[in-house]
């Protein structure tokens, strides 16, 4: 059972802002999972990485304390919690929203669940069923420059339409 001070707690924690995506918080990006308020006063916060070897993890363990540190709280662990993974599924439609507005492409939905198959795709164009489009124009006819992009997390891609370059929050 999640006590009212641990909701109020999450509320604050779920707030910081994303150190590579400030326009996004952590709880649109889905990463805060919970938090636990222990019997001694600590503090615990469950922070799940977008994926393994985030650079990024480090600086949202350290702005998640302050945070907390501010509401008067004095001891917080930031727990690193793997399971579940986190997928792209987790963003908020705010947080889809915020992306478009910001010029990201956001990853589409509905990513299916149970084990994936992967394989190697062009070094050119999706190759998927489904088109990303353009955040700009709104366009499906875009194609992709590079599977990286600003961060390891993001591809480049480009509008055949209004021609202009865009980053898309890859789907995971």
């Amino acid at each position: 059972m999640v006590t009212a001070l641990e909701e109020r707690l999450l509320a604050i924690a779920g707030a910081v802002p994303d150190p590579e995506l400030p326009v996004l918080t952590l709880s649109e990006l889905g990463v805060v999972r919970a938090v636990h308020v222990q019997d001694t006063g600590t503090v615990e916060v469950d922070l799940t990485p977008t994926y393994t070897g985030c650079p990024a993890i480090e600086a949202m363990t350290t702005d998640i304390e302050h945070a907390l540190h501010a509401e008067g709280v004095h001891e917080v662990t930031v727990r690193r919690v793997l399971t579940p993974a986190w997928s792209t599924d987790d963003i908020t439609e705010e947080g889809r929203r915020k992306l478009r507005e910001f010029g990201i492409a956001p990853p589409r939905a509905g990513a299916a669940s149970g084990p994936v198959t992967v394989t190697l795709g062009p070094t050119r164009g999706l190759g998927a069923d489904t088109p990303v489009p353009c955040p700009l124009c709104g366009s499906p006819d875009t194609e992709l420059l590079s599977r990286f992009s600003s961060t390891a997390c993001k591809a480049l891609r480009r509008c055949r339409e209004c021609r202009e370059p865009f980053d898309h929050f890859k789907e995971l």
